[in-house]
């Protein structure tokens, strides 16, 4: 029986010290969508992306690559180097510039005549380079990269010209 009851105690001993352990932060891809498009003077398109974490800690971005694809045309390339600290659960906007090809221009030259209910069709997609804020163990960086896929529509901006949302 005093075998038994050691035993026993060195089992409850071991899962009270596993508890103690520091408390796991779940990390998950961030989502990346296109807030504005601007037409700029010399043509270029301004886009403005809002990343929102989606993780339960702070992530610290760095890059991203990837791709955009407006009405099932020729995707053009988006990329940028930057650093936003993005708290767990919120969001932030980044802007970036591409160009456009032509037949992208006419598609959104199609739907700028018929105001806000004019749609058109995009695809965002790539990578996202980021690295949690592990404020328990600051040394413990581990940089990641986020696939992401986003499509959804822009349309005339009532009001203001060249902008779309």
């Amino acid at each position: 029986m005093k075998r038994l009851l050691h035993g026993l105690a060195l089992v409850v001993l071991v899962c009270v010290l596993a508890a103690c352990g520091p408390q796991r932060q779940s990390v998950f891809p961030p989502t990346i969508t296109i807030q504005q498009m601007k037409v700029q003077p010399d043509g270029t398109w301004q886009l403005t992306l809002r990343i929102q974490n989606n993780s339960y800690t702070g992530m610290d971005f760095q890059s991203i690559e990837g791709q955009l694809q407006v009405a099932q045309g020729i995707p053009v390339r988006v990329h940028s180097k930057f650093d936003l600290d993005i708290p767990s659960f919120a969001g932030d906007v980044l802007q970036i510039d591409v160009l456009p090809t032509p037949a992208m221009n006419q598609s959104l030259q199609a739907i700028a005549g018929k105001g806000s209910a004019g749609s058109l069709a995009y695809a965002v997609n790539g990578t996202v380079h980021g690295t949690p804020n592990l404020e328990d163990h600051p040394d413990n960086k581990n940089p990641r990269d986020f696939p992401f896929h986003s499509n959804d529509f822009l349309s005339p901006v009532p009001g203001i010209a060249n902008t779309y949302r």
